[in-house]
């Protein structure tokens, strides 16, 4: 047990933050925990279509979840050994809500993931461009692209399971891949209505996408599947560390700022893990 138990606010109630405040609760010190959805589960709440306009500032707080995304890994490796998911467990919801009012805590230990705040791809000409845009923060179902000429920009998870998704409604879909040399153009095996292309070039006032190797299709909507940024509102303008480049700094070890550890920490900033097989 720690010499004194202190009060610790622990932003996000993802699983890393439901995790923190547990260890933190079985050290003997106080954690409150803060989340702006309206229930626990960070990017594992799955949430209705947004209705809110998208892709550049959509206020509505959900999470980046498409309907038919499945994970494959075993449900014991999704849970915790010692709070495993209930078979045929029903939702719920946290019917508090909480006034705004001050509060003082010893620590703040911040955990608010890093799949809300969209990043986009910059693409001359886009201002001009009659089309929609959105981001695969937005998407949740294909049916709305049903005959519909649709840029995926991207070429990880969410590119490609968004593509393959849409194409099963959309009358063409053309993934933008920044990493594929200028002259690709190649349609994907498996699919007539799938394609896979370098960058896009520009876009044009007539609705037309121009790509590097300088082929071009009138589109109706744009996606960019592009990732997110880290991002830290609350934290204030004089807060001790900086996101550079998607960068978050100086940290130590990812997890403590030097100059004010351990009065401020982060947890979950890594988002890619390696695992090794003896």
């Amino acid at each position: 047990m720690p010499s004194a138990s202190l009060r610790l606010a622990v932003v996000g109630a993802g699983a890393a933050g439901l995790v923190a405040a547990r260890e933190l609760r079985r050290e003997g010190h106080a954690p409150v925990v803060f989340e702006r959805a309206a229930a626990v589960g960070g990017t594992w709440l799955y949430t209705p279509p947004a209705t809110s306009s998208d892709p550049l500032g959509a206020a509505a707080t959900h999470s980046s979840l498409y309907a038919s995304l499945r994970t494959n890994l075993p449900r014991e490796t999704m849970g915790f050994l010692d709070f495993p998911f209930a078979a045929g467990a029903a939702g719920s919801r946290d019917p508090r809500r909480f006034p705004g009012h001050e509060e003082f805590y010893d620590a703040v230990v911040v955990c608010n993931g890093h799949y809300t705040e969209p990043r986009l791809a910059v693409i001359p000409g886009v201002d001009a461009w009659p089309g929609k845009q959105m981001h695969s923060h937005n998407y949740r179902v294909p049916e709305p692209f049903l005959d519909q000429v649709v840029i995926i920009i991207g070429a990880s998870a969410s590119a490609v399971d968004i593509s393959r998704d849409i194409a099963s409604m959309a009358e063409e879909v053309h993934i933008a891949d920044r990493s594929a040399p200028a002259s690709t153009c190649n349609k994907q095996p498996g699919y007539d209505n799938l394609w896979l292309h370098s960058m896009i070039d520009h876009a044009q006032e007539d609705g037309t996408v121009v790509f590097q190797d300088g082929s071009s299709i009138k589109a109706d909507v744009i996606m960019h599947c592009t990732g997110y940024l880290y991002d830290f509102p609350f934290l204030g303008d004089d807060s001790t560390i900086t996101v550079d480049d998607n960068r978050v700094d100086p940290l130590y070890k990812h997890i403590f700022p030097p100059e004010v550890a351990p009065h401020l920490s982060f947890i979950g900033l890594p988002w890619k893990v390696s695992f090794a097989a003896n």
